[in-house]
């Protein structure tokens, strides 16, 4: 009946008072039984889901890896037999292997550095406190909501040797006397296509490192002053180790995106001129456009191999960040104390 008490032992052995029909106590309520009925429920809820991502994920992917070991040209699909690695010794003894893979390299390691560096000095300016601050950071941020083929095609026009914006400015800065074929030279394709994405890519680091140095206490920035330690030495004794693992991150995060990001690329030269600017991810695309699949195929496990690795050390750092909140917070501690 509602409304009863019954006596329940309570922590003491002495009998305690629950109405009837009340909610249990935390902790004290029973668990669910996993039953049958309530299994098939949740199978059925995750079931499209599942459905889903296994169609249009991973049957894909084990599709496409197979493409890798046959014979598969869309020039002659009457012959798809199985060739084991000779698809992957095509890719090693194509005469463009070398241009493709010193581009790579230059392409990471060329937008990275300069990234890095400006988004740093942004963010440590950003940190500071000024009027407009809110409007500055919109500005610089901007650039991050905006596709990177549209980026692409926004900077082809901008280094246009015939009405291009760089070219008039450096002509009337005195630096060039005659309009520069910036996207038809070889030699300067790939400065023009790096210049694109550094501009691209510094608002990233930016987000990441402000949000970061804005971590950092301010009584560690008030004892270093009263130490008397100067801005370089505060740099690289207290904002630099603080936000270390979160410069780790970022750089891995930015190598793997830049690493598989053919847009930009795309949208400027296609490649071109002469191949001059394929990366390996754009030359795969190129393969796949002339019909071998089973080229483009190898190609892309090998790049499905390279971002594994760098996937490899960027959930390595993630597990390093989290063991590193204990000694961040000791340090405050001992700061405080």
């Amino acid at each position: 009946m509602s409304g009863t008490s019954t006596p329940t032992p309570g922590v003491t052995g002495a009998p305690s008072v629950r109405k009837e029909g009340a909610p249990p106590r935390a902790g004290g309520g029973r668990r669910r039984e996993f039953t049958t009925r309530r299994g098939l429920v949740i199978t059925a809820f995750m079931a499209p889901a599942a459905v889903f991502v296994a169609l249009f994920t991973y049957y894909p992917m084990i599709a496409g890896s197979q493409m890798a070991f046959r014979n598969w040209n869309l020039t002659d699909l009457t012959d798809t037999s199985w060739v084991g690695m000779r698809n992957f010794r095509e890719v090693f003894t194509d005469p463009a292997w070398g241009t493709v893979l010193g581009n790579t390299a230059l392409w990471v390691v060329g937008s990275i550095v300069p990234q890095l560096v400006i988004g740093f000095a942004l963010a440590l300016w950003l940190r500071r406190r000024f009027r407009l601050r809110g409007l500055y950071q919109a500005l610089i941020f901007f650039p991050w909501a905006i596709s990177g083929f549209l980026i692409g095609i926004l900077f082809r026009w901008m280094f246009n040797s015939e009405f291009g914006v760089v070219n008039d400015l450096l002509q009337k800065a005195g630096l060039v006397d005659e309009p520069v074929a910036w996207l038809a030279d070889p030699d300067t394709a790939m400065i023009a296509v790096l210049v694109a994405n550094v501009w691209y890519g510094v608002t990233f680091f930016a987000i990441m490192i402000l949000a970061a140095l804005q971590s950092i206490p301010d009584e560690l920035y008030e004892a270093a002053a009263l130490d008397g330690a100067g801005k370089a030495r505060t740099l690289f004794r207290i904002t630099i180790p603080y936000i270390r693992v979160t410069l780790v991150l970022t750089v891995l995060l930015r190598v793997i995106w830049i690493f598989n990001f053919p847009d930009l690329i795309f949208g400027m030269t296609g490649g071109g001129p002469n191949d001059e600017t394929h990366i390996v991810t754009t030359w795969m695309i190129k393969i796949t456009q002339q019909g071998d699949y089973g080229k483009a195929s190898a190609l892309g496990l090998l790049v499905v191999a390279v971002l594994l690795v760098f996937a490899t050390f960027f959930l390595t750092a993630t597990r390093e960040r989290g063991g590193g909140r204990g000694a961040r917070k000791g340090g405050k501690r001992g700061v405080r104390a």
